[in-house]
């Protein structure tokens, strides 16, 4: 991968493909792999993908109290480095928070947003006291135990049982990550505002994909921001869970496929 540097830190990612740009942010205890084949599909279509590893995630070094603000400025040191004015962001979960901080700073370089099963709201008091119970966890008995737990619970169950070796794959990169990025990107998903208000003011269209099935983004707060942007485009998949982009690879390939054609043409 390649790398720029974000306050003395190194930052991956790579770039292929030529074309409009469209940027994928991946979620929590995930890296840039998950859009390996997922991004096949713009590639393609003649679209420039840009895949970034977000602090302490993948190749990208651990950068000890990162904010999610903090983390959208190392997205745009990836884009300056590339010379990206314009992009369509997708952030899956915690990329999602990522996106949306990066809409608040950096309006004027989005032509579309995507909340991959992600949301604007801040967590509740009882998600910030579970995310203080999982650093301290880690803190005391390591990652490694944490991650295997967490990972399947990402799925849908009758995904689980026909799909071990891909869940097992994705808990094994997990346990390679360092703990300390694992608690310092946990510590900012709890402590981020409520960013209700951005997906309000944005010119761009936002593109929401909702799994009913999902038990990280409660459907309640999935489907109550889809009426803030003044352009949303609105997508509930039935049988899904948070991982829609195995779960269910060729609708959602369509889904931002069609997303991205619509913002370029816009």
């Amino acid at each position: 991968m390649k790398h720029t540097t974000y306050q003395g830190h190194r930052i991956s990612y790579n770039a292929k493909g030529k074309g409009p740009a469209v940027v994928f942010l991946h979620g929590f205890c995930e890296d840039s792999r998950i859009w390996d084949d997922f991004k096949q599909d713009l590639l393609e279509e003649k679209y420039r993908v840009i895949v970034i590893d977000l602090p302490g995630f993948g190749s990208s070094d651990v950068i000890e109290d990162i904010s999610i603000a903090g983390m959208a400025d190392a997205v745009l040191t990836v884009l300056d480095a590339l010379k990206l004015n314009e992009v369509v962001m997708i952030g899956h979960s915690m990329g999602g928070y990522v996106s949306l901080a990066f809409a608040e700073k950096y309006p004027e370089r989005l032509l579309g947003l995507g909340m991959f099963h992600s949301q604007a709201m801040a967590d509740s008091e009882e998600k910030k006291a579970n995310r203080q119970k999982s650093i301290d966890f880690i803190n005391r008995q390591g990652s490694a135990l944490y991650v295997k737990q967490t990972i399947p619970g990402l799925f849908a169950p009758n995904f689980i049982n026909s799909n071990t070796f891909l869940i097992e794959k994705l808990s094994f990169r997990a346990s390679q990550y360092a703990p300390q990025g694992i608690t310092a990107a946990l510590a900012a998903m709890k402590n981020r505002p409520d960013r209700s208000p951005v997906l309000s003011g944005l010119q761009c269209p936002v593109l929401f994909i909702i799994g009913k099935l999902d038990g990280a983004i409660s459907w309640e707060n999935s489907m109550a921001q889809t009426h803030l942007p003044a352009r949303a485009d609105i997508h509930i998949l039935e049988k899904v869970g948070h991982m829609g982009m195995f779960e269910a690879t060729k609708q959602t390939q369509s889904i931002v496929r069609q997303f991205v054609q619509f913002c370029q043409n816009g």
